[in-house]
C-alpha cells in the first residue's frame, strides 16, 4: 500500500489560558500559510492583535481605509477596533501572529510607532525583520512551554517590535511620566484589597485628579478605573482558579463587600460568572506541579 504523502503545513495555533499576569498576558499565537483571497472580519478584537507577514500580500482595511501589506511589514488590530483583512487572489500571506495585552503592552506599541490610527508597522530592514519574526515564531514554535517561559518570550517580542521598528519613537519623554505611574501602580498592587479611590491614588503619586486620569491612560492604555477593575478582575480569577475559598471569601479579598456585585462586575471582564470560571480553571492542588 503507497503511503499517503503529506501536503505542506498550513496552520499552526496555540490558545495561552494563563491570566496571571499583569505587565503582559498572551492569549493565542499562531502562524498560517492563507489560501487566496482569505478574509478575516468585519470584526472587533479585545486584545491587542499583531500579524507580521513573511510572505505574499494582503489587505487592512481599517479606519475607512484601505492599507496593502508586504513581506517586512506588519498590521496592529487593537481593542475594539473593526477592521477586515485579506490575503491576494494571486500572492496570498504567509503571517505569524500574537494576540495580547497587559500594562507594557500600550507602552511597547507607542514606542514601536504603531497604534489603532497608525497601524502599518515597518520592520527597519531586512535583518531586522527578520529578527522580529523569528522571535514570534519561537513562541508560536514552543506553544506548549510553561506559562513563565512565554510569557519571557512575549517580552522578547516586545522588545525586538520595538528596537527593530523603522518608526521607533524616543521613550525620553516618557520617563518622569512613568515615575508617576510605577507610584500609582504599586499602591495599587499594595491596596487593591481595600476602598481605594482615584484620588487617594493620584495622592500618591503627587499629582491633581484629572491631570493624573490623563498620564495614567497615556501610559497604561486605559483610565485608572478601568485599570483597577481590571487588576482585582485579574487577581479574583486567580484565587477562583488556585483556592477553594467561597465565592463570597474572594469578593471581599478584592474589596467587594456584595457578592452580586462582584459576579456582575467578574462576568463583564472574563465573560462568565466566578462559578462558572472555576468550573473549568480550578488547579487540584494535589496536581498542580504534576506535568
Amino acid at each position: 500500500m503507497a503511503k499517503e504523502e503529506k501536503g505542506p503545513e498550513k496552520l499552526k495555533f496555540h490558545v495561552f489560558r494563563d491570566e496571571r499576569f499583569i505587565d503582559l498576558n498572551l492569549y493565542q499565537f499562531g502562524w498560517e500559510r492563507t489560501s487566496p483571497t482569505h478574509s478575516y472580519g468585519p470584526y472587533a478584537r479585545n486584545h491587542y492583535l499583531f500579524h507580521y507577514i513573511i510572505e505574499g500580500r494582503g489587505q487592512l482595511m481599517a479606519n475607512g481605509q484601505e492599507y496593502t501589506v508586504t513581506p517586512g511589514h506588519g498590521f496592529l488590530v487593537v481593542p475594539g477596533q473593526v477592521t477586515t483583512y485579506r490575503s491576494d487572489p494571486a500572492d496570498p500571506w504567509v503571517y505569524t501572529w500574537i494576540e495580547f495585552d497587559g500594562l507594557r503592552a500600550h507602552e511597547s506599541l507607542h514606542l514601536a510607532g504603531i497604534s489603532g490610527a497608525k497601524p502599518i508597522y515597518t520592520a527597519r530592514n531586512a535583518e531586522a525583520g527578520k529578527t522580529v519574526e523569528d522571535e514570534m515564531m519561537y513562541i508560536v514554535n514552543h506553544g506548549k512551554a510553561s506559562p513563565i517561559h512565554l510569557i519571557a518570550h512575549g517580552f522578547l517580542f516586545l522588545d525586538k517590535l520595538v528596537q527593530c521598528s523603522a518608526g521607533r519613537r524616543s521613550g525620553g519623554e516618557r520617563r518622569v511620566r512613568d515615575f508617576y505611574i510605577k507610584e500609582a501602580l504599586t499602591f495599587i498592587e499594595q491596596n487593591y484589597q481595600r476602598d481605594i479611590s482615584i484620588e487617594e491614588i493620584a495622592a500618591v503619586s503627587g499629582l491633581n485628579r484629572s491631570y493624573f486620569g490623563k498620564v495614567f491612560r497615556d501610559a497604561v492604555g486605559e483610565s485608572p478605573q478601568a485599570y483597577l477593575l481590571h487588576y482585582r478582575m485579574a487577581r479574583a480569577a486567580q484565587l477562583l482558579k488556585e483556592t477553594r475559598l467561597s465565592i463570597g471569601e474572594i469578593a471581599a479579598l478584592v474589596s467587594y463587600d456584595n457578592q452580586l456585585h462582584f459576579s456582575r462586575a467578574f462576568k463583564n471582564v472574563h465573560g462568565v460568572s466566578p462559578r462558572e470560571y472555576r468550573s473549568t480553571h480550578l488547579i487540584d492542588p494535589e496536581n498542580r506541579d504534576k506535568k
